[in-house]
């Protein structure tokens, strides 16, 4: 009891300054203490002090240490910085004149006019303009040019003129796709590229040979195309090739140019297992299933049947035989049951027939049903 108090008059005694004074009572109304309110200040100051660092010469080392550590990284990364700003300016500098003196070269080669023989100059519907800007003009056609080369088909007639009397010329124009129509590609590690040949593929050409002028056309590379039609077509049966750059690009995609194919396309029909190949001509397009290699796939057969079926027909405009077709997911293997219907139907109307020539005819006796002597 006597430490406890001695403890709190030596508060008292530190902060009796204070005005405010804290009075302790019990439950009945008597003043058991009264004071100033030094234990509320005593203990706020105590929690300052605590909030207070802790200087100490060891502290005051490892502070001044962090603070030059964290001064020096700053200098690092703003010296990084720059460095990197004058790497960007320097790269956009080169590449800024590198582009200059390739357009100036560019504009100089393909913007010049052209000249004869002689060296001498050749106006054309450029040459009354200022020079700046013939040389501009002559530049962006050189350019559109190339563009146009890369886009659409080499040449306006992709085919030449059908031949006339006394050649052969035949009524319609077959376009087969290559990849997966006739061949299709297989690549291993150990062999690389390789191309499979369709099963039927000698017989289909052959029965359609004389009925349809056979043409390949597909976005493959002429290398590649060239030797491989060599080899799976000895007899030449195949017609024309033609090959990427016959093809216009647009979207994506290589798309068969049939407009500038120089034939009628109500007789043009188009062999292919992608639509956005023909997507400028849908309506002459005959979709098949697409080859993945099976062996046991006999369906060029089939083909063959359905397109010697037209020319046998005699039809005038094959757009709407395709037409009708275009709704089936396959129309060969619809194609082939309309076939199996029709022959049973064949097959009973020639039954009845036969049965209606066995019955009896019921006698009827004429004048002239007597056998002559």
């Amino acid at each position: 009891m006597y430490r406890s108090t001695f403890r709190t008059l030596n508060v008292y005694s530190n902060l009796f300054r204070h005005k405010s004074s804290l009075i302790l009572t019990r439950n009945v109304p008597r003043v058991l203490f009264n004071s100033p309110l030094v234990i509320i200040q005593r203990r706020n100051y105590v929690e300052d002090v605590k909030k207070q660092p802790v200087k100490s010469p060891l502290g005051s080392l490892i502070n001044k240490e962090t603070n030059e550590k964290a001064t020096s990284e700053e200098e690092e990364a703003k010296k990084q910085r720059e460095a990197s700003w004058r790497t960007m300016k320097l790269t956009l500098i080169f590449f800024g004149v590198s582009f200059t003196c390739l357009g100036s070269y560019l504009i100089f080669v393909l913007g010049a006019p052209e000249k004869d023989r002689d060296g001498k100059v050749i106006e054309d519907d450029l040459s009354h303009l200022p020079l700046w800007r013939q040389y501009l003009m002559r530049t962006y056609r050189e350019l559109d040019n190339y563009r146009r080369l890369i886009k659409e088909p080499s040449r306006d007639k992709l085919l030449p003129d059908p031949l006339q009397y006394p050649y052969l010329q035949p009524k319609y124009t077959l376009v087969l796709e290559l990849t997966d129509v006739l061949v299709h590609p297989d690549w291993t590690y150990n062999t690389g590229w390789r191309f499979k040949k369709r099963p039927g593929l000698d017989y289909f050409l052959e029965s359609l040979h004389g009925h349809y002028e056979i043409v390949v056309y597909t976005a493959e590379q002429g290398m590649t195309v060239f030797p491989l039609i060599e080899a799976m077509d000895p007899k030449n049966i195949i017609a024309y090739k033609l090959v990427r750059d016959a093809t216009h690009f647009t979207g994506g995609h290589h798309v068969k140019s049939l407009d500038k194919l120089n034939r009628d396309l109500s007789k043009v029909i188009v062999v292919d297992w992608n639509p956005n190949s023909v997507q400028f001509h849908p309506e002459n397009l005959l979709k098949v299933k697409r080859w993945e290699g099976a062996d046991e796939d006999l369906s060029l057969v089939d083909l063959s049947i359905f397109l010697k079926t037209i020319v046998d027909n005699n039809i005038d405009d094959v757009r709407e035989v395709l037409l009708y077709y275009s709704k089936y997911d396959d129309p060969i293997e619809a194609f082939r049951e309309k076939q199996k219907k029709l022959m049973e139907l064949l097959e009973a109307q020639g039954a009845k027939k036969k049965e209606q020539e066995a019955k009896p005819r019921p006698w009827v006796p004429t004048i002239f049903s007597r056998k002559q002597f």
